[in-house]
């Protein structure tokens, strides 16, 4: 496939699965042997457990909304500099709600073949999100 077919697969993730709650398409945009190199620690990283952890990351966080900044493809990869904010209204990875409204940034890595995703990496501003939301205390 194409770099710009990859980029157009690619967009699906956060602009449909995410932003629409549409997380079945994981199963149509992704193979199921695919790996997540992004699950948090003790989850396999798996199609699935990428499937529970949105899931869950929906749950907390209802008005979810991802914008994509940038995208860049080139081979068998697509890079996104992403932009997420939401309002975390339910308990979340053993954090309680805070009610609070927070946006982060985030930059992700897919590996296409077959024209399915096979890999995906991640980088999140979890400390800038959780300082916003009042889980972190802010630097004083």
């Amino acid at each position: 496939m194409s770099a710009e077919e990859n980029k157009a697969i690619a967009r699906r993730i956060p602009l449909e699965a995410i932003n629409n709650k549409q997380l079945a398409l994981l199963e149509e945009l992704a193979d199921s042997a695919g790996v997540d190199h992004a699950v948090p620690p003790g989850m396999p990283p798996t199609l699935e457990a990428t499937k529970q952890l949105l899931s869950m990351l929906l749950t907390a966080f209802p008005d979810l909304r991802y914008t994509i900044e940038d995208e860049i493809a080139e081979g068998d990869k697509v890079v996104q500099r992403v932009q997420v904010s939401g309002t975390m209204k339910g308990d979340f990875m053993g954090m309680p709600a805070t009610g609070k409204h927070a946006t982060w940034s985030e930059m992700h890595i897919v590996r296409f073949a077959g024209g399915k995703i096979v890999e995906h990496w991640a980088t999140i501003d979890q400390l800038g999100m959780l300082q916003q939301l009042g889980v972190i205390p802010m630097p004083q």
